[in-house]
């Protein structure tokens, strides 16, 4: 006689969890990229984006994940944790975004940077995060997401400053792009989410 064995029941991971996983491997990568660059005798920083060098495009989409130094890249972290999170959880475009911001800011970049320079670090994501998070809900017109982004705006709106030429080394055409190309993923997206709910 044989009996049938009770299935295993799966637990699944919360949806919240799920959503915010994607924003914590692109911290990881950045952080084992930094660390590899620490350890191995390579230059990865070398490969950020060189404004106008054709043989450099790769640095647009490489240049996020490089940092000089673990001060540089905890400095990004903890506002790209923030702000990473905030978007995968109020809206279902953090790939988009993150594409979007990374591609089109990282082309601002290579187009308008200074010359004989090398841009590196994931600020201009930060920025971009940024942006869109203010500006989505309002093209969107969805209550909610428009209060969260008064909310960025009231906790982060310090880093307009970051877009201006102040500071020497710090690339204030990474952020000012950055936060560009997050503007224009608002509109697009907003637009587009709007009419299809309207639809």
């Amino acid at each position: 006689m044989t009996t049938a064995r009770p299935s295993a029941r799966r637990v699944d991971a919360p949806t919240w969890l799920r959503r915010v996983i994607p924003v914590l491997v692109l911290v990881a990568l950045m952080w084992v990229t930094e660390i590899v660059d620490l350890i191995l005798p390579l230059d990865l920083d070398a490969f950020g984006i060189r404004p106008r060098d054709l043989g450099h495009l790769q640095g647009i989409v490489l240049s996020p994940f490089l940092h000089l130094g673990f001060g540089h890249l905890m400095a990004n972290t903890v506002v790209l944790l923030v702000l990473g999170s905030l978007l995968a959880l109020t809206t279902r475009h953090l790939w988009l975004v993150t594409a979007g911001v990374v591609l089109l800011g990282g082309l601002g970049v290579w187009v308008l940077g200074g010359p004989n320079t090398v841009h590196i670090g994931a600020s201009g994501v930060v920025y971009g995060y940024a942006a869109f998070l203010a500006v989505y809900g309002f093209v969107a017109r969805r209550i909610g997401q428009a209060l969260l982004g008064v909310l960025v705006i009231l906790v982060y709106g310090s880093m307009i400053w970051g877009v201006l030429p102040l500071r020497e080394g710090v690339s204030w055409q990474g952020h000012l792009f950055g936060a560009a190309a997050g503007v224009a993923m608002a509109v697009w997206l907003g637009r587009r989410d709007r009419t299809s709910r309207n639809a």
